[in-house]
């Protein structure tokens, strides 16, 4: 691979990182409702998700994605319905919470699930497979899995590296977030938009 390539590569990577997603705003989400550490499992969760998109992508797996309209369908329901249960769940124990809750310190039942949130939302997302197949076969030689394997570690670097940083904000920015009145608010916003992405990819057509 030359130069120019992989440049161009690390561009399109760092661009399709920093504009904010449902990733981000997961990761956001647990850090800044369930402290540091579940925002960093939840980031971690995210990019073992696009490490197994990405080596499915090599492997030529996810091809079944835009080859197959019933796989295509499959995941994207399956995300559709885990997107809206994720929300859901959230919503519901937000509006059930009592004004006399104890502020979360430490380590918060939250942190539990984020790892998984973090997967299974990346895994259940037919998108990430998609953009995966329709990236990597511009910047590396036909056959090369070599090269694959290098820039799918790349972009899940960058992405670490740029979600890291949003983390460190947010852990700084938590004591304001989770003031009641701010942090209910807070909660159910993110809760609602997790229902409705997942009402969109429910009803999108593929």
């Amino acid at each position: 691979m030359s130069d120019g390539l992989l440049l161009g590569f690390v561009v399109v990577a760092l661009l399709a990182v920093m504009v904010p997603g449902l990733d981000t705003m997961l990761m956001l989400r647990h850090a800044v409702l369930g402290g540091w550490r579940a925002g960093l499992l939840a980031l971690l969760g995210i990019n073992v998700g696009c490490l197994v998109w990405g080596s499915a992508s090599i492997a030529g797996l996810t091809a079944v994605l835009t080859a197959s309209h019933l796989a295509y369908e499959i995941v994207r329901i399956a995300g559709a319905a885990y997107l809206i249960w994720l929300g859901g769940s959230a919503l519901w124990k937000s509006l059930q919470r009592k004004q006399s809750d104890e502020l979360p310190t430490g380590v918060d039942p939250q942190s539990r699930s984020a790892f998984r949130a973090g997967l299974v939302t990346n895994l259940l997302n037919p998108k990430v497979g998609v953009f995966y197949m329709s990236l990597l076969p511009q910047f590396i030689p036909a056959g090369s899995i070599v090269w694959g394997a290098g820039l799918v570690a790349i972009h899940v670097a960058i992405g670490l590296l740029w979600m890291s940083g949003l983390l460190v904000l947010a852990a700084k920015l938590r004591a304001v977030f989770l003031r009641e009145r701010v942090r209910a608010w807070l909660d159910r916003v993110t809760a609602t938009v997790f229902v409705g992405l997942g009402v969109k990819l429910a009803v999108e057509a593929p």
